[in-house]
């Protein structure tokens, strides 16, 4: 265990470190103005025991009050009585809380580890915001789960909608995704120019402003990325299976992190290290032929 605990730290947190008994908690209810953190204090009795304090309240604190003491307690007191009765009431009351407390111990510490495998389960699922990626990934197709690259992606869908539209987050989002696969990527930005090769006018009444053109050319910003890849054969299977994975990929990234209004492509470029190493190439230097 650290030596010094956050003071905002939740008892549940530290049961998975103690197994049964060698955890002692003592529960001391709820402060009226709300002024106990949850871990109140925590004290070392033996070299793997700790005892902890916290503060919340106990099954006791639930139940009515006059299961544990009588209600007129303090009602029949003579009044040249007052001073040391009051305080004999009161000494067995307090007496009577400790016993309760003390019942009711061991089912309060069985809750308090059922919340705490509860946490341990669900936690994984709020971490990864698994939830949300199936919520908002309803409609993703096998194809693409078992797709290499839109797999890596899946993790970010909770975040789309701070993704979507900037270009140096999905910059850096893509090129996480392509270090992880062992290629290098690199963005440019150039604009594009459409031609309508039909073009509508007005040329008859009644006609709408979605009905024609003004213009038939319009220019457009396009987010490309050039993507290096290198293979023993210039086209071969496995390379064309990289196409289409590229282009589901850019079709994916479309739909969940780009806006209407904006495009992406990705541009194939042939890159070839300087040496290669592999069991099964021979290199030829200095007219020695090496098996490497």
């Amino acid at each position: 265990m650290p030596s010094k605990l956050p003071t905002d730290i939740n008892v549940e947190l530290l049961l998975p470190y103690y197994p049964t008994g060698k955890l002692k908690v003592e529960l001391k209810g709820l402060h009226k103005r709300n002024t106990y953190n949850d871990v109140i204090d925590t004290e070392i009795v033996d070299d793997d025991v700790m005892h902890v304090t916290v503060g919340r309240n106990s099954i006791y604190n639930s139940l009515p009050e006059y299961i544990f003491h009588p209600i007129d307690r303090f009602d029949n007191i003579p009044e040249y009585e007052a001073k040391e009765r009051y305080q004999e009431e009161i000494d067995k009351q307090e007496e009577e809380i400790r016993k309760a407390y003390l019942f009711f111990a061991p089912i309060d510490v069985l809750l308090l580890r059922l919340r705490s495998q509860v946490r341990e389960t669900i936690r994984p699922l709020g971490s990864e915001d698994l939830v949300m990626q199936q919520i908002i990934g309803d409609s993703i197709t096998d194809e693409q789960r078992q797709n290499r690259f839109i797999k890596q992606l899946i993790p970010f869908l909770p975040s789309c909608k701070y993704i979507r539209g900037n270009r140096t987050l999905i910059t850096f989002m893509l090129r996480k995704i392509f270090m992880e696969e062992g290629l290098c990527m690199k963005p440019k930005k150039e604009t594009r120019q459409f031609t309508d090769e039909k073009p509508r006018y007005e040329d008859k009444l009644d006609m709408t402003l979605g009905d024609c053109y003004v213009g038939n050319t319009y220019s457009e910003t396009i987010s490309y990325y050039d993507i290096y890849y290198w293979s023993d054969d210039e086209c071969n299977e496995a390379f064309l299976k990289f196409l289409d994975e590229v282009e589901m990929l850019r079709l994916f990234i479309k739909d969940f992190f780009l806006s209407i209004e904006e495009d992406i492509a990705f541009d194939i470029q042939h890159d070839e290290p300087p040496l290669r190493l592999a069991d099964d190439v021979f290199f030829n230097y200095l007219n020695y032929n090496t098996n490497i």
